[in-house]
C-alpha cells in the first residue's frame, strides 16, 4: 500500500485537467455601427445642435458636475456614504468575494485534530477482623487515567479541475456584483439629477404662477372698474374671478408637487425628510449636450452589460463543474492517534497508531442524473448569452433614445420661446382693447390662458432636456469604464483562460473549447 501510494503521488500533482469548456468571448454576431444614428445631424441644423463644451471636459467620475450646480454637488457626494440600496449591493459584492475565499480553501488540505481525557474509577467498603476479634471497615478506591489526542489530514486532489471551475465561476460572479453596484450607483445618481432638476423647474413654474397670479389680480382690478363704470356686465369680473382662483390653486398645487420631490432626494441621500431642506431659487443648471462618442466604447462603459458579460462566464465554467461530477473524487487521507494513561507518556511513538492511504468515490450509475445537470448547466448559460446580447440591444436602444431626445428638444425649446412671445403679446394686446372696449373679456381670457401654457410648456421642454442629458450619461455609463472591475481572482496557480478584453463583445451562441491544461 505504501509503494503504491507513493507512485500514485507524483501522478496525481501533475495532473492538472479541468472539465467543462474555456469561456473565451467569441466574435460578435453582428457588426456594430461606427455611429449612432440620432447622432447625425439633420440637414441645415448646424444651428440647432452642436456639441456643447461643459461635458467635454468634465471629470466622468463626478459627472454631474456638467450641470454646474453646488448643491446639486453636495448632494450627489452624499449618494456613496449613505444610500442605503448602496450598501445592499456593496455587502453583496462583499459575500461574494467571501465565497471565492471559502471554496479556494477546498484546493488545499485540511487538518484537524481532537483530543479527550478520561477519569475511570471503582470503590467500596471493606470489613477485616483483626486478633482478638476486633472488626475495622476501610474505603478503598481505584481509578485509572486514559488521555488521547489524535489528528487527521484530508486533501481532496482536484484532478479534473472541478473545484478550480467553482472558484472561476465565482470570482466571474464576484465581478458581475461589483458591477452591479456600480449600476446601482450610476442609477441613484442619475435618479437625484432627475428629482433635482425636477425640484428646480418646480420652483421656476412657481415664480411663474405667482407671477401669473399678480397679474391676473390686476386683469380683475381693470375689470372691477369696467363694472362700476357701467360699460360691462358682472360676467367679466366673475370670469376674471375664475381664472384668479384657478391659478391659485395650482399655486398651491406645485408646493405639493415640490415636497414630494424634497423627499425623494432625501431618500436618495440615505437621511430623513425631516432632514433636508433645500432652498427655493432659480434654475442654475446648465443644460448640456453630452458627447456619446462611438458604439463600440458603449460596451467597455456600461456596468449592467459587465455584469450581464461576467454571469455569462460563471454560467460557463458552471458547465465544468456539472461535467465534473461524471468523474471520480480522489482524496488522500492520514490520520494518527496517541493514546495512554498519562499525560507524560501520550506524545511517545508507543503509543500511537496511524493511516495513510488515498480514498476513491464515484457515482456508478444514477439514471441519468448527471447528464441533465450538465444540460441544465448549457441551458443555464445559453439563457445568460440571451440575456447578455438583450442588454446590449438595450443599452443601443437607450442611447439612440435619449441621443434624439437631447437633439430634437433644442429645436423644440427654440419654437416654444417663439411661441412664448407671441402668446404674451397677444396677451398684452388683448388687455388693451379690453380697456377700450373694442374685445370682450373672454379673449382677454383667452390669450392669458394661452399665454401660462406656453410658459408652462416651455419649463417642461426644460425640465425634458436635463433629464435626457442625464438618461444619457446613464447610457453611456457615467464615468464608470471596464477597467474599475476588479480583476479575476487567481485560483491556485490556474493560468486564466478568459483575461479581461478591452472590450465585451457580444458572444457566440455555441460554447468554445480549447484543449484541456
Amino acid at each position: 500500500m505504501k509503494r503504491g501510494s507513493a507512485s500514485l503521488l507524483p501522478l496525481l500533482l501533475v495532473s492538472g485537467c479541468l472539465v467543462g469548456p474555456d469561456y473565451e468571448r467569441a466574435p460578435p454576431a453582428s457588426p456594430v455601427a461606427p455611429a449612432y444614428k440620432e447622432a447625425e445631424l439633420p440637414t441645415g441644423a448646424a444651428s440647432v445642435f452642436r456639441p456643447a463644451q461643459p461635458a467635454d471636459g468634465a471629470d466622468r467620475g463626478q459627472w454631474w458636475r456638467i450641470y454646474g450646480d453646488p448643491t446639486l454637488d453636495s448632494l450627489a457626494a452624499q449618494i456613496d456614504v449613505s444610500n442605503q440600496n448602496l450598501k445592499i449591493f456593496e455587502a453583496n459584492y462583499r459575500r461574494a468575494r467571501a465565497i471565492i475565499r471559502q471554496d479556494q480553501s477546498a484546493l488545499y488540505p485540511s487538518i484537524s485534530g481532537t483530543g479527550s481525557a478520561q477519569q475511570t474509577g471503582t470503590g467500596g467498603l471493606r470489613g477485616t477482623t483483626a486478633a482478638g476479634g476486633t472488626s475495622t471497615v476501610t474505603r478503598y478506591d481505584s481509578t485509572i487515567g486514559q488521555y488521547s489526542t489524535g489528528f487527521t489530514l484530508n486533501w481532496e486532489l482536484d484532478l479534473w479541475g472541478t473545484l478550480r471551475r467553482q472558484v472561476e465561476s465565482d470570482s466571474a460572479s464576484a465581478q458581475a456584483s461589483d458591477a452591479e453596484l456600480a449600476n446601482a450607483r450610476l442609477s441613484a445618481q442619475t435618479d437625484l439629477v432627475t428629482n433635482y432638476a425636477s425640484l428646480r423647474i418646480s420652483d421656476d413654474r412657481k415664480r411663474l404662477y405667482e407671477a401669473t397670479v399678480a397679474a391676473y389680480q390686476r386683469s380683475m382690478q381693470i375689470a372691477q372698474n369696467q363694472v362700476d363704470a357701467g360699460i360691462v356686465s358682472r360676467v367679466d369680473l366673475v370670469q376674471a374671478q375664475t381664472q384668479y382662483e384657478q391659478t391659485r390653486a395650482q399655486l398651491v398645487n406645485e408646493g405639493i408637487n415640490r415636497a414630494l420631490l424634497e423627499h425623494a432626494i432625501a431618500l436618495l441621500v440615505g437621511k430623513a425628510p425631516s432632514e433636508v431642506s433645500i432652498e427655493p431659487a432659480p434654475t442654475r443648471l446648465t443644460i448640456p449636450t453630452v458627447d456619446s462618442g462611438v458604439p463600440s466604447t458603449l460596451l467597455e462603459r456600461r456596468p449592467d452589460i459587465a455584469s450581464a458579460e461576467r454571469q455569462m462566464a460563471a454560467a460557463n465554467a458552471q458547465i465544468g463543474v456539472a461535467r465534473g461530477a461524471f468523474y471520480p473524487q480522489i482524496s488522500l487521507g492520514a490520520t494518527i492517534g496517541f493514546l495512554s494513561g498519562g499525560l507524560g507518556s501520550l506524545l511517545q511513538l508507543g503509543t500511537a497508531a496511524w493511516s495513510v492511504g488515498p480514498q476513491i468515490a464515484g457515482t456508478l450509475v444514477d439514471g441519468g442524473g448527471i447528464a441533465a445537470q450538465v444540460q441544465g448547466a448549457r441551458a443555464s448559460y445559453d439563457a445568460t448569452v440571451a440575456t447578455y446580447r438583450q442588454t446590449v440591444l438595450t443599452a443601443f436602444q437607450q442611447v439612440e433614445d435619449a441621443l434624439a431626445q437631447q437633439r430634437i428638444l433644442v429645436a423644440q425649446e427654440r419654437v416654444q420661446r417663439a411661441a412664448v412671445a407671441a402668446a404674451r403679446e397677444a396677451e398684452r394686446l388683448s388687455l388693451n382693447q379690453y380697456r377700450v372696449g373694442t374685445v370682450p373679456y373672454t379673449t382677454v381670457v383667452q390669450t392669458q390662458a394661452s399665454a401660462l401654457a406656453a410658459e408652462q410648456s416651455l419649463l417642461t421642454i426644460r425640465l425634458n432636456r436635463l433629464i435626457a442629458s442625464a438618461n444619457l450619461v446613464k447610457a453611456l455609463g457615467g464615468g464608470w469604464r471596464q477597467e474599475d472591475l476588479p480583476p479575476p481572482v487567481p485560483i491556485g496557480g490556474l493560468k486564466q483562460a478568459n483575461p479581461s478584453p478591452p472590450a465585451f463583445p457580444p458572444p457566440s451562441t455555441q460554447n468554445v473549447s480549447t484543449p484541456r491544461q
